[in-house]
């Protein structure tokens, strides 16, 4: 049986390992988990996950809308933002990705 394999991209190890914890409980394989966007981009392309699941604010210079649209243009990977970051202005500059979702959490 095929598991589908996710990418977690989080700066924050405490909700990473919960995030991790969380979906390989429900039967998910994960790929990875990394926390800031250039670790993000490097390890879709070594992985290359069936879902990258990406916070927007990330440790380092690329932050997660970056990353994603990276990720989108170069392996087309489905990204769905996993994030508490939802001021208007970030939500209409995330829309731009085209992610497959948006989560506030």
């Amino acid at each position: 049986m095929y598991r589908c394999e996710i990418l977690v991209v989080e700066d924050e190890g405490i909700v990473a390992r919960d995030i991790q914890a969380t979906l390989e409980r429900l039967g998910y394989s994960i790929t990875g988990t990394v926390a800031s966007g250039e670790e993000a981009i490097n390890m879709a392309r070594y992985n290359h996950p069936d879902l990258v699941l990406m916070d927007i604010v990330l440790k380092g210079p690329i932050d997660g809308i970056e990353a994603a649209q990276k990720i989108r243009d170069e392996l087309d990977i489905p990204v769905i933002y996993l994030t508490a970051n939802a001021d208007e202005a970030t939500v209409e500059r995330a829309k731009l990705t085209e992610p497959f979702g948006y989560i506030f959490g």
